[in-house]
């Protein structure tokens, strides 16, 4: 897997490398001797300490072995594979299809009691129609050449997204005003996301805060697409990727961001009256 342009991705990398290199230096043996041991290269002993590479299950298995650790081995792999969870690629994550990815965000959602969500193009997930929500994922399932089930993943999110009606949980959303006219869809599917959004930022637990497009000096450029939930996870979405943050200094820079961009928004009515005159543009 590439290097993750996120540092709390490199940085769990790195706590699994030096739990590695602990266990060698613990063993008393060096890089070379590990590596006739587990039956590799001394490069590749080097790059797994490094956190170039990432050790696979058996890597661990052999290292541990090797290091007279066994019983370490598997608290290292879940180290690893929560390490590697922090960057992972579309194509990886949808292999099973689109509507296991909707169903894999179902326990986070549940779990979660404040969402704070910034989406620069698209209307955020919690708030997206079946027709728009079919028309983005299928175009998903083309842009990464994997079978269409845009219809049952389509389905699947709305059926994640009643955690909106559920007590427990707030949601505090911004979008640019040009997410109200990039058209998902026929007109007819686009009239409908629009309509939603009337409704859906009149909830108890919804606050819909629309940057408008004239905005004289903004505080801050549009960003790309990211999630925070509660004070301890953030979700940003990049074209190939996925990438989770848990460190909490890049936390608070993400959750500065937010404020910054929360500041520049309208609400209430001001933020009515765009969504009806993107819906008067449509016809």
């Amino acid at each position: 897997m590439p290097t993750s342009p996120s540092s709390s991705a490199q940085a769990a990398r790195e706590r699994v490398a030096q739990r590695l290199r602990d266990l060698r230096a613990d063993a008393g043996i060096t890089g070379s001797e590990l590596a006739v041991r587990c039956g590799w290269t001394h490069p590749k002993t080097s790059r797994i300490e490094n956190a170039r590479t990432p050790p696979t299950p058996d890597d661990v298995r052999r290292w541990c072995g090797a290091c007279g650790a066994e019983d370490q081995a598997a608290d290292i792999i879940a180290q690893s594979r929560d390490a590697e969870s922090l960057y992972v690629e579309w194509r990886r994550k949808v292999r099973a299809g689109l509507k296991r990815l909707q169903d894999s965000y179902v326990q986070l959602y549940q779990s979660t009691e404040l969402f704070r969500i910034y989406s620069p193009t698209l209307v955020p997930g919690l708030l997206q129609t079946e027709g728009y929500a079919r028309a983005l994922l299928s175009t998903n399932a083309r842009l990464l050449d994997i079978p269409d089930d845009a219809e049952d993943a389509a389905a699947a999110r709305l059926q994640r997204s009643q955690v909106i009606h559920q007590p427990g949980h707030r949601f505090v959303m911004l979008i640019e005003e040009g997410v109200l006219r990039y058209q998902l869809g026929d007109e007819d599917a686009m009239a409908a996301q629009l309509g939603y959004l009337l409704t859906a930022g009149a909830l108890p637990a919804v606050s819909l805060g629309i940057i408008p497009s004239a905005t004289r000096g903004r505080a801050l450029w549009p960003q790309e697409l990211f999630h925070v939930y509660d004070d301890s996870l953030v979700s940003v979405e990049l074209l190939s990727a996925r990438v989770q943050v848990t460190q909490p200094s890049e936390i608070a820079l993400y959750l500065k961001a937010f404020e910054q961009l929360r500041g520049m928004a309208v609400y209430g009515a001001e933020a009515r009256a765009l969504i009806l005159k993107a819906i008067e543009a449509l016809h």
